[in-house]
């Protein structure tokens, strides 16, 4: 399959490929659309089973990040990239300072920032070679890490939703299952949960820091593969993408389904079929929201001189919050999957800053 051939492709605006024989870097660029403004979007370190499937990937959340960042109403695009490679085995600062020299040939089109596998300290080493990219912690408009900003909107979509459902304001007396509670931002929020009230099941790959986890939130740990078959009333998937397939969803109890992962539904026909066996989907790149937010800060204060803004963070959250309840209204009141529905959102934002741009 060629690039052109890919379903993934569709809309993308430029997919660069980078190579760098001294450091080892393999990475890949994608730019799926400038018209809300430059493209941002965090940079994932995986050991991708082959090329191919790593392009996949960086297409996939490419597309997602635009549609993330328009609903959000931030004014900045959508893009992606990758490397190729095993963060915990083959991370070196050269590496990532040859990274900030690909990002640089793009001449400011895309930003990038901190992803799965990738920190503040490794995007810093790529600050030294590219002032584009994102989530510093030094200086007056350094965000940092934008993970509990991530948790922190996964963790309001929640109680959005168990009002929704529930009619409560809290999480008292509900059962949460969490997928990927060890990792950046599955650990926050499950500590969030915790205070909430809501009795936690917690699995990951990452069994030490997993355990440290559950001790601090009663938690309940079970297997990776177990965690689609326990009681709960929400799902809460916060690792890798597509865990909502068809061979997942038959094994779902949970009535609700409220996540920080990207792109978390194998293929579109998964939004319908949610929507149609009655399970509440909180769109993924509604509720994950939060951390691109607090990148938006950053990339606002360096534009204007100005300083990093919680408050300004805050009120983006508060109106990303409405959104979310206005993607499940519009959703009841259309019989739409709520997937569809946010869709719809995001893409007549990205045409109509499209269209304005075009007419200027």
């Amino acid at each position: 399959m060629t690039l052109f051939d890919s379903p993934s492709f569709r809309g993308h605006e430029g997919v660069h490929a980078f190579y760098d024989e001294a450091t080892g870097l393999k990475a890949i660029i994608a730019v799926h659309s400038t018209a809300r403004g430059p493209a941002v979007g965090g940079c994932r370190m995986w050991n991708y089973a082959s090329s191919e499937e790593a392009l996949t990937d960086v297409l996939r959340l490419s597309r997602g990040m635009s549609y993330k960042n328009a609903v959000a109403d931030l004014e900045m695009g959508g893009g992606k990239s990758v490397i190729i490679g095993d963060a915990k085995a083959q991370k070196t600062p050269e590496l990532f300072q040859a990274f900030g020299r690909a990002i640089n040939t793009l001449g400011g089109c895309y930003y990038s920032a901190e992803d799965v596998g990738v920190s503040v300290a490794d995007i810093a080493e790529a600050r030294k070679a590219t002032e584009y990219v994102l989530g510093l912690s030094d200086g007056p408009w350094g965000s940092g890490d934008p993970s509990p900003v991530t948790a922190e909107g996964v963790f309001r979509s929640t109680l959005v939703t168990a009002k929704r459902l529930w009619k409560q304001d809290d999480l008292n007396g509900l059962t949460v299952a969490v997928q990927g509670a060890a990792g950046h931002v599955g650990a926050y929020l499950a500590e969030k949960l915790h205070k909430a009230g809501a009795r936690l099941i917690v699995t990951d790959i990452n069994e030490k820091t997993l355990r440290e986890v559950a001790e601090r939130t009663n938690a309940e740990i079970v297997a990776p593969d177990a965690i689609y078959d326990v009681d709960a009333e929400i799902y809460a998937p916060c690792a890798l993408g597509a865990t909502l397939n068809p061979d997942t969803l038959p094994r779902l109890k949970a009535k609700a389904i409220v996540g920080a992962a990207n792109n978390q539904l194998a293929t579109s026909e998964i939004g319908q079929r949610l929507h149609d066996t009655g399970v509440l989907y909180a769109p993924d790149y509604v509720v994950n929201g939060g951390g691109i937010i607090n990148v938006a800060s950053e990339l606002k204060a360096r534009q204007t001189g100005g300083t990093y803004d919680w408050n300004w963070v805050d009120g983006k959250l508060v109106r990303l919050m409405q959104t979310l309840e206005e993607v499940f209204e519009r959703s009841a009141a259309e019989n739409r999957p709520t997937s569809e529905v946010a869709d719809s959102v995001a893409e007549a934002r990205i045409k109509a800053a499209g269209e304005a741009r075009c007419a200027a």
